[in-house]
């Protein structure tokens, strides 16, 4: 009985006494602290030491009879049922991971170990974030209910490769944005980049397929292709993008995963004669190219940058969009351009794995881009967000001058700033993280320690200018105290080569 009485107390307070005692009994007996055939104490003992009704302890005893923990046998009273088996969970607790060799797969354990997502998803400096303020949800929720009014059974169900009217405008606004020529067919619909990324992963590659990434890179996409057993090799960016070495004939990549219109994180726009070198060595190797058009829509230039899909004269470039940035990240809707002769295979991939459906939001989409409200919108933050990027880079750079240097800029809601000096970016972004603000560490998105750089990756579209400029001189107040810390026990260390030491 004292057990049971220190577990119903246990139980959170919210919960319904009812409930409470239903789940305190129940866990005693999974977690093997009443064993198979223990006697309960009689409801009408149990009502005086819990202070409950007779009848709540009835029910409570009778759903856990009727489930199987139980059982009653005439003139023995309730006991914890014989045919249970004795539990192992007193010996490690359900819900809780002894360890990530024992508790999950390899797949999982190597997906929790290079996992980068970051649970603070506002304020400054959060990268890859707008500021949903911004978006004319007073027109999402028209166009929404719009769709929502009436008896709308085709909206209801499943569908095959996303909502036809919402392909047909797309094709027309890719056409007109990104200069690229396809048909409604060749576009797919998805659950946001990562899906997109898994789909063509598990349709194009095997097991131990190569894959090239852009290093620096972005973690989310190695993560994914990592997790359908392919291997990462990393290729160096500098100021012309990806930097394409000789591919192995024994061995050349199947997919080369690109950011060429804005690469992430550093910024940079792929060179034509980059673009014209990877798309030869595609068709020379029968690899895949897929482009993530990051950050295309959110310039702050006059010039439309043309996609590698439209420049492809071979079909081997795979397209890839999201609204994540352009409306909301909570939208989870992005899309997927492949060629012709994928496009039906691809449908039935996504329809196999995933399941499509959201068709009221794609409906609402399709409207919000027709109607024009997308263009409107896009106008309207790009004006807001230079103004933002260019207090956040008055700020940093007045300050820090030369211990900092940038690169891109031209596009996107974030500036990555190298340091020039060695510097712990690491140990940085804790500092940084414990005075209220969020830096991600540009170290972390290199896959070769060999050529990591230290810096910051700063982002500032959620951060009205105002509380950019006050919140960059309280990081470039902690980047100061770091460094002279550093410098302070670089020097005080016998025998180092002060000279090296200084190099970043």
């Amino acid at each position: 009985m004292e057990l049971i009485r220190q577990r119903f107390e246990g139980e959170p307070s919210g919960s319904r006494k009812q409930t409470a005692l239903y789940l305190a009994i129940r866990r005693l007996i999974l977690d093997g602290e009443l064993r198979p055939g223990s006697p309960l104490p009689p409801t009408r003992q149990l009502t005086s030491e819990l202070g409950l009704s007779r009848s709540t302890l009835v029910r409570v005893y009778e759903q856990l009879l009727v489930e199987g923990y139980l059982q009653s046998r005439g003139g023995s009273g309730t006991m914890v049922s014989e045919a249970l088996p004795v539990a192992a969970a007193s010996h490690a607790p359900r819900g809780r991971l002894s360890g990530h060799g024992t508790s999950l797969s390899r797949r999982g354990v190597d997906i929790a170990q290079h996992a980068n997502s970051n649970p603070i998803q506002g304020g400054a400096f959060v990268p890859g974030m707008p500021d949903v303020g911004l978006f004319p949800f007073e027109t999402w929720r028209r166009l929404l209910s719009k769709h929502l009014r009436f008896e709308q059974r085709h909206l209801a169900r499943y569908s095959h490769g996303g909502y036809g009217p919402l392909k047909a405008v797309l094709a027309d606004y890719l056409r007109a944005a990104r200069m690229m020529t396809c048909s409604p067919r060749q576009i797919l619909i998805l659950n946001g980049s990562h899906q997109a990324i898994d789909l063509c992963a598990r349709m194009l590659c095997d097991d131990g397929d190569r894959v090239w990434m852009e290093d620096p890179g972005y973690w989310g996409a190695s993560n994914v292709l990592r997790a359908n057993g392919l291997r990462i090799d990393p290729i160096p960016v500098d100021d012309q993008g990806i930097s394409l070495p000789a591919p192995d004939p024994a061995s050349p990549p199947r997919l080369i995963f690109v950011t060429p219109s804005s690469q992430y994180p550093t910024g940079v726009v792929m060179s034509l004669s980059r673009r014209m070198q990877l798309l030869e060595l595609a068709t020379t190797h029968n690899a895949w190219v897929i482009e993530d058009d990051y950050d295309n829509e959110i310039r702050y230039h006059p010039y439309t940058i043309g996609s590698l899909f439209g420049q492809a004269r071979s079909p081997r470039v795979i397209h890839l969009g999201t609204f994540s940035k352009t409306m909301f990240p909570g939208l989870r809707l992005a899309y997927l351009v492949v060629p012709e002769h994928l496009a039906e295979a691809f449908a039935i991939g996504n329809a196999e794995l995933y399941r499509e459906g959201r068709m009221i939001e794609q409906a609402a989409l399709a409207d919000f881009i027709d109607e024009g409200h997308l263009s409107s919108h896009l106008r309207r933050v790009r004006i807001i967000y230079q103004e933002r990027r260019n207090a956040l880079r008055r700020a940093i750079e007045s300050r820090l001058g030369n211990l900092v240097s940038t690169t891109g800029g031209l596009a996107g809601l974030h500036l990555p700033y190298f340091f020039n000096q060695p510097l712990d970016d690491v140990a940085l972004s804790q500092e940084v993280l414990d005075a209220g603000m969020v830096l991600r560490p540009l170290s972390m998105y290199y896959a070769d320690a060999r050529r990591s750089r230290s810096g910051m990756l700063l982002g500032f579209a959620a951060v009205d200018a105002a509380s950019i400029e006050a919140a960059a001189d309280r990081l470039c107040r902690i980047v100061e105290r770091r460094l002279a810390r550093e410098q302070c026990e670089v020097r005080q260390r016998p025998g180092l080569d002060r000279a090296s030491a200084e190099r970043p």
